[in-house]
């Protein structure tokens, strides 16, 4: 099932909480190579998990992370300002309609549908909190998954070629698209609304 919860509200879920840290030091350090801090209790973490994100986390029968990524509004400090000015022609992005999207994680043998179930969780978040887009950082190999899911983003701005590209893009989510990721998915948009719903109404707060 798909969570959403913000980081002062991640103690109540201890589980997917430790999970979801391990498996993004597993994905980001130990597989992809990538200049992150891990705690010396194997946890992947850095500056902006201190800034009240909201996860959508993909929880799996056991109650493990199987899945991942990491929201905070561009009104605030997100990474493509602070790490990556350079993509995007040293133009600052902050927009409330506009957030961002970080930490994109699947577990080591992650089910097929749980990227695409993630995604759909994001276009969950946009409908709810009147988002119109999503800006994130990802690397070559994230363009197959994105046109796998069916949500590929509008580029702004590259670097590298081949495997070592980096890239900014922004993403909507129009309802045909929210069809799309859902049947790619395996999910009913009902159900993924309802679990959507029941979480925001279990949150003392609506945005980050």
């Amino acid at each position: 099932m798909l969570r959403y919860i913000f980081a002062n509200d991640l103690d109540h879920y201890p589980r997917p909480r430790d999970t979801m840290f391990r498996d993004r030091a597993d994905q980001f350090k130990a597989r992809l190579g990538w200049d992150v801090s891990v705690t010396p209790s194997g946890e992947e973490r850095d500056e902006y998990d201190a800034l009240n994100p909201l996860y959508v986390i993909w929880q799996g029968p056991d109650g493990r992370h199987g899945g991942s990524m990491r929201l905070l509004p561009t009104t605030g400090r997100v990474m493509v300002n602070e790490h990556f000015g350079h993509l995007t022609g040293g133009k600052k992005i902050a927009d409330p309609s506009i957030w961002e999207c970080t930490r994109f994680c699947l577990a080591r043998g992650a089910a097929p549908n749980v990227a695409g179930a993630l995604m759909l969780a994001g276009g969950e978040v946009m409908r709810g909190f009147g988002i119109k887009q999503y800006v994130g950082v990802f690397d070559a190999r994230m363009v197959r998954i994105y046109r796998m899911i069916g949500a590929s983003p509008t580029i702004v701005g590259s670097m590298g070629e081949g495997r070592d590209q980096i890239s900014v893009g922004l993403w909507g989510f129009s309802d045909d698209s929210r069809l799309r990721v859902a049947q790619r998915a395996g999910l009913s948009p009902e159900v993924s609304e309802l679990w959507f719903w029941r979480a925001v109404g279990a949150t003392s707060a609506l945005s980050a």
